[in-house]
């Protein structure tokens, strides 16, 4: 994870009551964890769920699972659900939402980032390089060959990119007081609501 998105998580994080459960849908074994930010380390119940969660995280209870299916959790169960770098590789992301919607309990915060696109801000020194890093990224050989690909990685597939609207409009659906922030370039959208 880039430091520049944990730290606009940890930013946002600050800004809310201290949450004392908090879940992370999308946690992947060997890369940093937002559940393991230091301003999340007080919750007395952190969870972390991934297709191959994993890893050694203190406090932190893993769970291998399907982000479409979060049947593991009663409805209204948590302060605050994080996300971040996973719907664009969640073929069916919006089940995903809603079953992170249905967790989060009222008045609970949602915080999600995912890889969007934009503008090139302008900048036309660097511009092919910048291009040639987001076509191709580590798609398996034959589907590179046969198709470029928009994105950096390909775990296990990499599916979509989104706009702000959609963070805004769609991904927070029903929730008050949101929020998106743009960090880097191409941009990453990171965005917070509170579940009404």
């Amino acid at each position: 994870m880039h430091p520049d998105v944990r730290s606009a998580f940890e930013m946002l994080i600050l800004e809310l009551p201290p949450p004392t459960s908090v879940l992370e849908v999308g946690q992947h074994a060997g890369e940093a964890a937002l559940i393991d930010l230091p301003v999340l380390s007080r919750a007395g119940e952190r969870v972390a769920v991934g297709l191959d969660a994993g890893g050694d995280l203190a406090g932190v209870t893993v769970i291998r699972g399907n982000a479409n299916d979060l049947a593991a959790f009663g409805s209204d169960h948590f302060d605050l659900v994080l996300c971040n770098s996973m719907l664009e590789h969640d073929a069916r992301f919006w089940l995903s939402l809603s079953e992170m919607r249905r967790v989060t309990r009222p008045g609970g915060c949602m915080i999600v980032g995912v890889p969007g696109y934009g503008a090139m801000r302008g900048r036309p020194r660097g511009w092919r390089r910048r291009l040639a890093a987001l076509v191709g990224g580590n798609a398996p050989a034959a589907a590179a060959a046969s198709t470029p690909t928009l994105g950096l990685h390909g775990y296990p597939c990499d599916y979509y990119r989104f706009s702000r609207s959609a963070v805004e409009e769609v991904f927070l659906d029903g929730c008050e007081g949101r929020a998106v922030i743009e960090v880097m370039d191409p941009p990453r959208f990171i965005g917070r609501g509170r579940k009404a």
